[in-house]
């Protein structure tokens, strides 16, 4: 038998999820819940509705629990977040340029499972009883108590399959609390190290 390609490498059929790499849907999730991510609360303000007249009412403030984070560059000190294509901080972060991160830690898994609920109810009910500051840069809220803090402004967006991977410029960066160690995600749940 030659020895061509398709010998060599077996063409596999696609499977019953419709990826043509032969990966489906629970098998890619199954595999990344493997690796441990760091937890984060991704935060912007909404425009007024009209900026103009500054008796209308001002923009509500949004947030979002992210777990894909990460530092891209330190010069110029660059971040990702990669948001559902769609979503509300995806649409916002489209027209809001200003964002904000805080890292939480390991005392604030209550903050991150209701900013990462469906079917939530309103972000402001959300932020009610939370303590926090507004970002001197960008205007979002900065958790009270996180790990660290940044603020950015949108360099980039690419849109990555089902997501968009927004990089944006540090503007400010803080390490408000030393104390207790980072919240984690890992197989499906929040945990602490150690």
């Amino acid at each position: 038998m030659p020895n061509t390609p398709a010998a060599i490498f077996p063409i596999t059929a696609p499977r019953a999820s419709g990826h043509a790499e032969g990966v489906s849907n629970d098998e890619f999730r199954a595999a990344m819940s493997r690796l441990a991510a760091g937890v984060v609360l991704v935060t912007a303000q909404e425009p007024p509705l009209d900026p103009d007249d500054p008796s209308a009412p001002g923009g509500e403030d949004v947030g979002m629990t992210a777990t894909a984070f990460m530092s891209v560059s330190l010069d110029p000190p660059l971040v990702l977040v990669s948001l559902r294509e769609g979503s509300r901080m995806d649409d916002l972060l489209d027209e809001q340029p200003l964002w904000a991160v805080s890292v939480l830690s390991e005392s604030q898994r209550h903050i991150a499972g209701r900013f990462a609920m469906k079917g939530r109810i309103s972000d402001r009910l959300l932020f009610e009883d939370i303590p926090y500051v507004r970002g001197e840069a960008s205007g979002a809220p900065l958790v009270g108590g996180a790990l660290a803090t940044l603020e950015c402004r949108t360099e980039q967006r690419v849109r990555a399959g089902d997501h968009t991977l927004v990089i944006g410029r540090v503007l400010t960066a803080g390490v408000p609390s030393a104390d207790g160690g980072p919240l984690a995600y890992f197989r499906g749940r929040y945990r602490q190290l150690g």
